[in-house]
C-alpha cells in the first residue's frame, strides 16, 4: 500500500512470540484511537481502545502480552474480497470520496458505510488481525488469541455492508484452513445473524457456521430451519432473551453442535449489542452472559480466536470486552474491582446518544452488570430443539 493512501504505517511483519501457546495474547491498535466512522454513524464511539487501556489499568495485559496488528495487503485481502473491490476501497481513502458509480456498485458511501479517512486503513488493520491469529493459531497445537477489532462478519466479497467492509472473520477462519487446519467451528454470539461468515463457506464442509441472534434483526436472515450447504446451525432468539436463556441456548444447542462437529479451531465472534445496555438489540443480557458463554466456548477447542464484533454503548463494551480478556486468562471478571485509573479511562469516554448524557455510576465503578436472570421461556426451549 503506498504511503498516499494511508497516514498509519503498522508493522508489516508482526509476529506473535513463541512464548505464545503458554498463555493467551491480545491484538489491538492505536488507529482505532484516533478513527471515526462519522459523528452521526453508531460506530462514531471509541471501542476498541478503551479494552486495551482498561486491561492495562487493571493490571489484566503488559506489553510481553499485546501484539500491534499489521495491516491486511491488497493481495492477503483478495484471498476472499474481488480484487476491483479492494481497489475502489483504496480509491476511497485517497480521494475521500466516490462516484454514484461506486457507491452503486459496491456500496460505499451509503447504507451505514460511509467514505471516511481510514476506510481503508481501519477495517484492513482488523483484517491483518485476524490473518496473523488464523496464521499463528495454525502453527501450534494449542493457543488462546484475542483480537479486540475483529468480527465484522456481514462484509461481502464485492460489496460493503452493514458497517463492514472486509470479512475478517472469513479471512482469520481461510488462513486456518490453508495452514493445514481442518475443521473450523464459527460460533457468532452478535445480536445479529453473522451472514457475511455462514454464505462464504456455505458449500465448505470444513468450516460449522452457529449463531445465536435476534430475531427477526436486521439482516433478517437466519430463521432455525436455515443450514445452508448443511453446515450452518441458527438459533433466532425471541426479543427480551435473558441470562438464563441465553445460558440455555448455549449449554443445550450450541456446545453439543460443537462438539459433536469435533473442532481443531473455534472462532468466536463476541459482538456484544445483545446486552441490555445496548440501543441495537431488544435484547436483554447482563455482560455475565457473554463472559460465561465465551468460558464455555473456549473449552471445546485447543486453539480459540476470539473476536469483537458489534456494540453500540462505549462503556457495556469496554467493560464486556475487558471481562472477556480476563475470563480468557482465568480469572472471574465478576470478582474484579476497577481502581482509579480504571474508573478514569471509563469517566473519559463519551456517547453522543441519549442513553449517554446521564450514564448510571455503575458505568463507572464496576465491571460487571447486575445479572438479568429468569424464567427460560417455552419458544426458547422449543427452538434450541429445533435446531438441533
Amino acid at each position: 500500500m503506498s504511503a498516499e493512501v494511508s497516514q498509519f504505517d503498522p508493522p508489516s511483519s508482526a509476529r506473535i512470540p513463541a512464548s505464545f501457546p503458554d498463555r493467551p495474547f491480545m491484538i489491538g491498535s492505536e488507529i482505532y484511537r484516533r478513527s471515526r466512522y462519522g459523528v452521526k454513524h453508531p460506530l462514531s464511539i471509541q471501542r476498541v481502545t478503551p479494552v486495551m487501556d482498561l486491561a492495562r489499568a487493571l493490571g489484566l495485559v503488559g506489553e510481553d502480552r499485546f501484539v500491534d496488528s499489521p495491516m491486511a495487503t491488497p493481495e492477503e485481502l483478495s484471498r476472499f474480497h474481488a480484487p476491483d473491490y479492494v481497489a475502489a476501497i483504496m480509491r476511497a481513502e485517497r480521494d475521500r470520496q466516490v462516484s454514484d458509480a461506486v457507491k452503486e456498485k459496491y456500496n460505499i458511501g451509503r447504507a451505514g458505510n460511509p467514505v471516511f479517512p481510514e476506510i481503508f486503513s481501519r477495517p484492513a488493520t482488523a483484517a491483518g488481525a485476524s490473518l496473523l491469529a488464523g496464521r499463528t493459531l495454525a502453527g501450534v497445537e494449542r493457543g488462546i488469541i484475542h483480537s479486540l477489532a475483529g468480527g465484522t462478519h456481514h462484509g461481502r466479497p464485492d460489496m460493503a455492508f452493514g458497517f463492514c467492509f472486509f470479512n475478517d472473520p472469513v479471512l482469520g477462519i481461510l488462513a486456518m484452513l490453508d495452514g493445514g487446519l481442518s475443521r473450523i467451528a464459527y460460533v457468532d454470539l452478535d445480536a445479529h445473524h453473522g451472514d457475511g461468515v455462514q454464505d462464504a463457506f456455505h458449500d465448505e464442509d470444513r468450516v460449522l457456521t452457529v449463531s445465536i441472534h435476534e430475531e427477526d434483526r436486521w439482516p433478517r436472515t437466519g430463521p432455525a430451519d436455515d443450514r445452508a450447504g448443511g453446515m450452518a446451525r441458527n438459533f433466532p432468539a425471541p426479543k427480551g432473551l435473558n441470562d438464563t436463556e441465553f445460558r440455555f441456548l448455549v449449554a443445550e444447542g450450541v456446545r453439543p453442535i460443537v462438539e459433536s462437529f469435533g473442532p481443531d479451531a473455534i472462532v468466536i465472534q463476541s459482538g456484544c449489542d445483545a446486552l441490555a445496555d445496548d440501543p441495537q438489540s431488544k435484547l436483554e443480557l447482563s455482560n455475565n452472559a457473554l463472559w460465561e458463554a465465551v468460558d464455555r466456548l473456549v473449552r471445546l477447542a485447543p486453539r480459540v480466536l476470539v473476536l469483537g464484533g458489534g456494540g453500540y454503548n462505549p462503556w457495556a463494551v469496554a467493560r464486556c470486552w475487558t471481562g472477556i480478556w480476563a475470563a480468557l486468562n482465568g480469572q472471574d471478571p465478576r470478582g474484579i474491582a476497577l481502581n482509579a485509573e480504571s474508573e478514569s479511562v471509563l469517566r473519559g469516554l463519551f456517547w453522543n446518544h441519549s442513553r449517554g448524557r446521564n450514564p448510571p455510576e455503575h458505568w463507572f465503578t464496576r465491571l460487571a452488570d447486575a445479572p438479568r436472570e429468569g424464567a427460560v421461556r417455552q419458544e426458547v426451549v422449543d427452538l434450541a430443539r429445533a435446531v438441533l
